[in-house]
């Protein structure tokens, strides 16, 4: 791919994530605008290292793929191809996406980076089927969903309230809870887990910040969960075509584990969709690993539609 190509490929990126829409209403409509989209593929095609492919038919372009490395030791040596990396013409077979994958994969592997991720929109089933037949598999997925008119109530016996300091040493036992558990089966997370300690003084440091809501839910009295959240650009993984301007964004929720199954999840994600009717967002977007059975059950339980699903492949094994 080269920078004339950044023209056609913007085309189809917008017209894509009309597609898309049409399917998901809930996602911006900023990126069907051919403006916005080209300065998206720009900035991709810019980036430190950034490489793909295109596919050309009759003069035109009809397919492209474009991506980049992310530095983390987390994720490896790494290619990762963002929610606007990638788009085909409505008229090209899906293999034309596995082709653009073969030259460009080749490059990627040959700089040594092995590990490689993916973000598809979720409804294009022909589209996910093509990288599901290179080897790719589902590791997260981003879900979106519309905040109610009207709260509703919570579960019996569950009360949600705004974090105090004094939940510090709870909140540091939920921070580890979770990484903790996607480094168990079948997640087997390779996110090191933090110490208590280190959780409580993040905590200490970051309670106050005015642009995060952090909520607590009790079960009988006692702190069972924890819930936060904040204005979704805030997330650096909701970028591009992912981003939904003016939505809430549930980043981060965890039960204790020996309160779970008793609503404590639900009326979280009650409290917050509350807190997104004070604050003025219609849209709710969060994500998770699908490999993680508790929160792949939960979030789409209540009423979270999945939109773009990271597929993950490491060439070699």
């Amino acid at each position: 791919m080269v920078e004339s190509d950044i023209t056609g490929a913007a085309r189809l990126l917008a017209e894509r994530h009309a597609r898309h829409r049409a399917a998901q209403p809930l996602l911006s409509a900023r990126c069907e605008d051919r403006e916005v989209t080209e300065r998206l593929v720009t900035e991709a095609w810019k980036a430190d290292d950034a490489s793909g492919a295109v596919a050309v038919a009759d003069g035109r372009t009809v397919g492209f793929l474009l991506g980049a490395p992310k530095p983390s030791a987390t994720w490896g040596a790494n290619t990762w191809v963002e929610s606007g990396g990638l788009a085909l013409h409505p008229s090209a077979d899906p293999e034309v996406m596995r082709e653009l994958y073969a030259l460009a994969a080749a490059r990627w592997v040959d700089e040594g980076r092995r590990a490689h991720y993916v973000l598809v929109p979720a409804h294009d089933g022909a589209l996910l089927r093509a990288w599901y037949r290179l080897g790719f598999g589902q590791q997260h997925a981003h879900g979106i969903r519309a905040v109610p008119h009207e709260p509703t109530p919570h579960s019996p016996g569950v009360t949600v309230r705004r974090a105090a300091p004094a939940d510090i040493p709870v909140l540091a036992r939920l921070d580890v809870e979770l990484p903790a558990h996607q480094r168990r089966s079948p997640v087997f997370s390779a996110a090191p887990v933090p110490t208590l300690e280190e959780c409580a003084v993040d905590w200490e440091e970051s309670f106050d910040d005015p642009d995060f809501a952090y909520l607590v839910a009790q079960l009988d009295g006692q702190v069972a969960g924890t819930a936060v959240c904040c204005a979704l650009e805030k997330s650096s993984m909701h970028r591009g075509p992912a981003a939904v301007e003016g939505a809430g964004y549930l980043g981060f929720a965890a039960v204790l584990p020996e309160l779970r199954g008793r609503g404590v999840a639900r009326s979280l994600c009650d409290a917050v969709l509350d807190w997104c009717r004070e604050q003025g967002p219609t849209a709710l977007v969060t994500d998770w690993r699908v490999t993680n059975l508790l929160s792949s059950r939960t979030w789409p339980a209540l009423g979270f539609e999945e939109t773009f699903l990271r597929l993950h492949r490491v060439v070699g094994y």
